[in-house]
């Protein structure tokens, strides 16, 4: 008897076969939740990897399961064993808890499989994500004629493509990139991996990149192409730096900027918080990332530059995937879009969430977590032994038990994510370390918050 084939996910026949997988699925996702408990599988790295092993063990059997076996166990353990970005105290990173309606699209996504490296793989995928990212591509730059967006992973690739374009408009005299010690870790490291001279750090002891710092460094490299790097939204303390006047001295002198607005880009969405990011759209290029604020299942990253021409250098050709007879008869070309060649349509996702939530529901989830900082930031100043560091300005706050060594904190901090009660970040500011809560679960009550600092307080040596 001929062994029977497993079933598709896609073709008419493909829905009827997920559905009872799904079924399982979800069941299993609902049991290692109720196993875990918590923000994070108690025990440490080592009890976690042990439980993991146990349940994967074997990898690859001679004889395989059942469907229904396989995901049963594997995702109960997966769930069980995670960081949960819903729970109220997993507050660590920019770790957004995905929309169940992002989540629904990007099961869709996997389904179809489109793959965004020729037409004929991916019709209708490649009509979606043109018409998408051009409205987020004009979200940004208002007053374009002709802005495009990119879709990548996250910021890092975003902020590698910038520094790539940056290159390309002068290949033979390589710009200097200047940014502030507040800037990611991907842009200096986008430079090395380039080619291009070490990146030149500015500090930036209040955790903004001060005006007067760049003049001076403008000033000292000025004989060279510079590319400047600021930030809307920094990931130790989700600071923005001084945008508009960082855009003068670039205009004053001829260098190009760059925005990494990965964490602060959605504020657009919200008229309350968009003045913060006023000058954004003086940038040549403008990074965005969609799985922070932007509630998207990883990856949901774009790169929008005012002027499509500065794309041209990632035109590419490829006979199997854009024969240049089929471009000249109207077969989209899609090469030029990505450094990657098979690439998922992350664009259903973050369309389907626009289409859901329209610009007034991004705005409230956008201010909701923004007034939950202001509420942790209050109820830290109501206790005599934490000390905040500063007002928030976007949804992150940082503090500390008073009297703690940073010894004491970072103890501290490492005995939640044992516990498995809190998962709190960690930043350096102002020479100490503090507790870093980032907070992006628009569901987190006063009440989840309070609950967290008593968690702190109930650690800290006395």
């Amino acid at each position: 008897m001929p062994r029977p084939l497993p079933p598709l996910s896609g073709g008419p026949h493909g829905p009827e076969a997920l559905r009872p997988l799904l079924d399982t699925v979800l069941a299993a996702l609902t049991d290692g939740a109720h196993h875990r408990k918590g923000p994070l599988p108690a025990g440490g790295p080592g009890p976690v990897a042990a439980t993991l092993h146990a349940a994967a063990t074997p990898v690859l059997p001679d004889t395989g399961t059942d469907p229904h076996t396989a995901l049963a166990t594997l995702v109960t353990a997966l769930a069980a064993g995670a960081a949960d970005p819903a729970h109220p105290h997993c507050a660590a990173h920019l770790h957004c808890p995905p929309l169940a309606v992002a989540t629904a699209a990007d099961l869709a996504a996997s389904a179809l499989n489109p793959s965004l490296d020729s037409w004929d793989q991916a019709p209708a995928a490649t009509a979606l994500e043109e018409h998408v990212t051009h409205t987020l591509a004009a979200e940004i730059y208002p007053q374009a004629v002709a802005a495009q967006a990119l879709v990548t992973t996250g910021g890092t690739e975003a902020n590698q493509l910038a520094v790539l374009l940056a290159r390309e408009t002068a290949p033979e005299r390589p710009p200097l990139l200047l940014h502030g010690a507040n800037a990611h870790h991907s842009l200096p490291r986008a430079a090395w991996l380039l080619g291009l001279p070490p990146a030149h750090r500015i500090p930036t002891p209040t955790g903004r990149l001060h005006p007067a710092d760049l003049r001076t460094a403008l000033e000292t490299h000025r004989r060279r192409p510079l590319l400047v790097a600021a930030t809307a939204g920094t990931t130790d303390a989700g600071l923005i730096d001084p945008l508009d006047e960082l855009a003068d001295l670039c205009e004053e002198f001829g260098a190009r900027l760059h925005i990494d607005a990965a964490y602060g880009g959605p504020l657009l969405l919200s008229p309350t918080h968009r003045p913060l990011l006023t000058g954004l759209d003086r940038a040549h290029t403008v990074t965005l990332d969609l799985h922070k604020l932007g509630w998207q299942p990883v990856a949901a990253g774009l790169l929008a530059t005012r002027d499509p021409h500065d794309l041209t250098p990632l035109t590419h050709q490829a006979d199997y995937l854009n024969a240049d007879d089929d471009t000249d008869a109207g077969l989209p070309d899609l090469l030029g879009r990505s450094l990657r060649t098979t690439r998922r349509p992350d664009i259903l996702k973050i369309a389907v969430t626009l289409r859901t939530l329209g610009r007034e529901g991004l705005a409230h989830l956008v201010d909701t977590v923004q007034e939950q900082a202001r509420t942790l930031a209050a109820l830290i100043t109501q206790r005599p032994h934490l000390d905040l560091w500063a007002p928030p300005t976007l949804s992150t706050v940082l503090f500390r038990p008073t009297h703690a060594t940073d010894h004491d904190l970072a103890r501290l901090r490492r005995t939640l994510l044992t516990e498995g009660t809190a998962v709190l970040g960690r930043a350096r500011a102002d020479g100490r370390l503090w507790l870093k809560a980032t907070l992006l679960n628009p569901h987190t009550t006063p009440q989840d918050l309070t609950a967290l600092l008593d968690l702190v307080e109930g650690h800290t040596p006395r």
